[in-house]
Order: structure tokens, then C-alpha cells, then sequence
């Protein structure tokens, strides 16, 4: 019996009260359980899906102080992000890595390099750090080799910061369980429990199971982001929270067809909104669109025929030697953000890219919602909405503790790249020994006539996922505790049989499930990860 299997028979067997349940799975609600139960709190975090399953492991991977928001006059997002940008390459190198952002300046196009090197004056005045510098034309070429050169007058440059953002959710839920809070994904809150009208438990249900069961609370913390307004109930007095799911889609092309060793940024024509080409995971990704998501939230979000045409469009138009097209794309993803606006829920009332990514909250009697917010911001947003639950601040840990507990002190193996060896002491900290210990330590490849695999993922972390990560589906594997279905054409059905001789047996599933659940995921792949098609998938998902 797993972990999760035995918390979850503990949960359904007998009454359990909590001082706080965290509903979502997401770097809003790990974080949330990390900053409780480091506080000491008796914390239970349910998702119902899998952990990072929505927005959280959909994104831009940018942990940025939000440059972008500084220009439209959100200055006290831009200062928060930017602090906790800092705190997060400091705690968690490896995890959070610092990335170049190039910015080429076209004649005749805004902004141009004195307005853009004065707003990178104040940002750089608010990290209390100087990254940004100027770049001739010439010297712009040796940064971004195939850059469009026509009209180039130079570009700025400038650092912010890049991450997995599925591991970084794995590692935050891993601290918070070391901390004692248990965590359980792909259960259901079905709905809030009152007395009196004071908050007094919640009613859950696990993925399968056809009759729910009931834990005692008196608080709840309500991190489901677009999903936030099922939850909540009318409330006298208060103005409802009304969330805009907008989405925001990206193209992973292979780093052969599109090598940046840096982000790359320009306006796209169309709309004037920043468009990036920046390396992750030994790919290149194209991001991001920004629209409103009118599709079902209970469904797999997709990227959609306009979108995948507007980032063509700026790819080539960035670099035009290279041509681009869809046969070039290796995956894509598509998540939705849950965007807090003054507007009623119409779209076309405001652009997408003018709404304001503050998160704010609704306070309900024991029931504390967000909405809202960023990455960066994961962890202020935690402590304001415990503060705002429990009623002061004084009863959280201590402001200048750290998000991350030190890594392991290991000695790295001769086989294992410096770089290699910095990304796992990243995404795994303190369990790297155990992690290394799982499976083969070697780097993850298909057989020789099918190609290699990007990045230097190791057949221990897969393996150990499989034992110590909640993997429910293969697709939780596939796409969030690795990525290979993301870096590897047609979601990685090449390695499947690799996959499975490794992972079977830690998993323990028979032959028929795996069978099952390999159809489920090349069906979800190809609906949701793959180009746009308007064809429901055939398996259930």
C-alpha cells in the first residue's frame, strides 16, 4: 500500500480534524500548506486532480519580478515579484535558475532602447542589483545568432529567472510534508460543511470512489484558481470575486530547429504583446497567448488553430531564416490563468493582457479564497491568506525562514555533469541520496534508432517518482513529474516500452492496466498536447 493509499484509508476510516485544509494542488495551495504546517498547524492539502495538474504546471516557467507589470504602473507587484525572485534563486539554485532576456530594438518600433533602458533602470534600482546592459547590433548577433537583422539597431538585456514549475510545486509539497501536513492528490472537496454559518469541515470524495466522507475544520483555504468560485457562497456586503480564465498557450520546438541560449522577446505585430523564444528542458519553447479560455475548466485546456498561427508568426518574424512551421512542433500546452477583473464575466470587455495580475481574496466565515497572482509571488500570497484566516500574522513562522531546507551534502558522482549534478540537487534537496538510490543512475534515452532524449533526466528520478510521488496515471508521470511527454515527439510513445520496463513494477500495475492507462495517455496527449484537432479524445480522461 502506498503512502497516499494509507492517508487516504486513515481519512475515510475515522474522524480526523485539522487546523486548516487546503484545497488545490497548485504552487498557490503548496505553498499555502508549507507556510501551515511549518507554523506548526495540523494541515491536510487536497487536489482534485494531480498536484500542479491545472495553471501550475501550464506556465511560462518565468519566475520573474514582472517587468511587463512595471511598465503598466503595478509597481508593488513588480517590487514583491521581484524580492521573491531573489529569495528563490538563493534558496533553491538549480530549481530556479537565473536566465538573460535579450530585448532587440527595431528601428521605428517601441518601445524603443532609451524608454526600455530607463524602465530596466528602475527595475534593476528595485532587485538593488545592475543586470541590464545594451547590446550593439553586432553584439546582439553573437547573443541571438539568426536574429532578424533588418532595421536592428541593438537590443537590452536584462536577467530574471526560469524553473520547472510542476517540480517546483513537488518540492514546496515535500516541505510542507516533512513539516507533518499530509497531502493527498486526486480527491475531491465536494463541498464546504457550516455551523451556525461558521466554517466546520469540508466533504471529500477520491477520484473512483462513489460515496464521500467528512474532516473536521475551521478553516479552509481555497487555492483552486479558476475553479475558486465554485466553492464560494453569496455573502452580504462583499463584491463577488469574479475570475476571467484567460489562456495562455506555447509551442516546444527542438533546440536543433530553434537554438537560443537566452530568452528572446519582441512585441508581437498583432496585439503589441512581449512574445519569448527561451531553452527549457533541452528544447525551445514559444510563448505566450493570452485569451479568454470559453472552453469548459473540467476539460484538458488546448491550444487552438489563432494560437498556434500567432506564435508562428512572431517565430518567424524573429527569425526568419529559420521557417518555422507546424511540422516543427514537437508538443504544446495550454494553461488558464485565474484572473481577477472588475468586469462582468463578457468577454471583450477589457484586453486580456490590461487586466491587473494582483491576486486578492474573499473572506468568508472560515473560508478564505484566492485569486489571482503569480509564480513569484507563491509564497506572500500563502502567508496573507493564513494571516487573513487565523487573524494575525504572529501566528505564522517566522517571516525570514526559508521556503527550502538545505540540500543534501553529497559528493557528486564522476558521471554526472556540474550542471546535471545542480539541477537535481534543485528539484530534490534533501532526497537527492534516496532519489539516486530509486534506479539506474544513468541518463534516460530511447533505443539507438529512435533518437536521443533532451535534458539529462535519469532513470532513478523516473523510477522514483513512480515509488514516492503519487503518480496515479502515467500521465502525471509523463507530463509533470518528468516531461518527456512535452520534449519528445508524439508524446514519447517511442520510449513507452522503456518507460514501462523500469516503472511497472514500481508502480504495481498488472499488464492490463498498464495497457489501460497507456491508451489513456496517448488519448490525452494527442487531445490536448499535440496541434490543434477538434476530435474528443476516445478514452476517458
Amino acid at each position: 500500500m502506498t503512502r497516499r493509499d494509507s492517508l487516504l484509508r486513515e481519512l475515510q476510516n475515522s474522524a480526523h480534524t485539522f487546523d486548516v485544509v487546503v484545497i488545490g494542488g497548485g504552487i498557490t495551495g503548496a505553498g499555502v500548506a508549507r507556510e501551515a504546517a511549518g507554523s506548526g498547524l495540523n494541515t491536510l492539502l487536497v487536489e482534485q486532480k494531480d498536484f500542479a495538474w491545472g495553471t501550475s504546471s501550464r506556465s511560462s516557467k518565468m519566475v520573474h519580478g514582472g517587468l511587463r507589470y512595471l511598465g503598466s504602473g503595478q509597481y508593488r507587484l513588480t517590487r514583491d515579484a521581484v524580492s521573491e525572485r531573489q529569495r528563490l534563486m538563493t534558496e533553491a539554485p538549480g530549481l530556479i535558475e537565473p536566465l538573460r532576456f535579450i530585448m532587440p530594438h527595431f528601428q521605428r518600433q517601441f518601445p524603443g532602447p532609451r524608454l526600455f533602458q530607463m524602465l530596466l533602470r528602475v527595475y534593476d534600482w528595485i532587485a538593488r542589483s545592475k543586470s541590464r546592459h545594451f547590446l550593439t547590433p553586432g553584439e546582439t548577433m553573437h547573443w541571438v545568432p539568426g536574429l532578424n537583422t533588418t532595421k536592428l539597431t541593438g537590443a537590452s538585456g536584462f536577467t530574471d529567472a526560469v524553473t520547472d514549475d510542476a517540480r517546483l510545486v513537488q518540492r514546496v509539497i515535500n516541505e510542507a510534508r516533512q513539516d507533518g501536513a499530509w497531502c493527498l492528490n486526486y480527491v475531491k472537496a465536494v463541498s464546504v460543511l457550516r455551523t451556525n454559518g461558521e466554517v466546520s469541515g469540508v466533504e471529500l470524495q477520491a477520484e473512483h470512489d462513489t460515496s464521500a466522507f467528512t474532516v473536521n475544520t475551521p478553516l479552509i483555504i481555497n487555492a483552486t484558481g479558476v475553479w475558486a468560485d465554485r466553492l464560494q457562497q453569496p455573502v452580504d456586503g462583499q463584491k463577488p470575486m469574479t475570475i476571467r480564465p484567460l489562456r495562455g498557450s506555447h509551442l516546444v520546438i527542438p533546440w536543433k530547429k530553434l537554438p537560443v541560449s537566452c530568452s528572446v522577446s519582441l512585441l508581437h505585430p498583432d496585439d503589441k504583446r512581449p512574445v519569448f523564444a527561451f531553452p527549457w528542458a533541452g528544447t525551445t519553447v514559444l510563448g505566450t497567448t493570452d485569451l479568454d479560455h470559453n472552453e469548459s475548466l473540467d476539460s484538458e485546456p488546448r491550444i487552438a488553430d489563432e494560437e498556434l498561427d500567432y506564435l508562428l508568426k512572431i517565430s518567424n518574424r524573429l527569425f526568419p531564416g529559420t521557417s518555422i512551421s507546424r511540422t516543427d512542433v514537437l508538443s504544446t500546452w495550454a494553461g488558464v490563468r485565474p484572473v481577477v477583473t472588475a468586469e462582468q464575466k463578457v468577454a471583450g470587455t477589457k484586453a486580456p493582457s490590461k487586466e491587473s495580475r494582483e491576486h486578492e481574496f474573499r473572506e468568508d466565515k472560515g473560508l478564505i479564497s484566492i485569486a489571482g497572482g503569480k509564480l513569484t509571488t507563491f509564497r506572500l500570497i500563502a502567508r496573507e491568506a493564513l494571516a487573513r484566516g487565523l487573524g494575525g500574522e504572529e501566528l505564522l513562522r517566522p517571516e525570514n525562514d526559508p521556503v527550502f531546507r538545505p540540500s543534501a551534502s553529497l559528493q557528486k558522482p564522476n558521471h554526472i555533469s556540474h550542471q546535471n549534478w545542480q539541477r537535481l540537487t534543485g528539484f530534490y534537496g534533501s532526497d537527492l541520496g534516496s532519489v539516486l538510490q530509486a534506479g539506474p543512475a544513468q541518463v534516460v534515452s530511447c533505443a539507438s534508432d529512435l533518437g536521443s532524449v533532451p535534458g539529462e533526466l535519469l532513470w532513478a528520478e523516473v523510477v522514483w517518482a513512480c515509488k514516492q510521488e503519487d503518480v496515479n496515471h502515467l500521465d502525471d508521470l509523463m507530463l509533470r513529474r518528468t516531461r518527456l511527454g512535452l520534449i519528445l515527439p508524439e508524446g514519447g510513445r517511442a520510449i513507452l516500452a522503456n518507460v514501462r520496463q523500469h516503472c511497472q513494477s514500481a508502480l504495481s500495475w498488472d499488464d492490463e492496466q498498464w495497457r489501460s492507462e497507456e491508451a489513456r495517455y496517448l488519448a490525452l496527449w494527442a487531445y490536448a498536447y499535440s496541434l490543434p484537432s477538434h476530435s474528443e479524445p476516445k478514452h476517458a480522461i
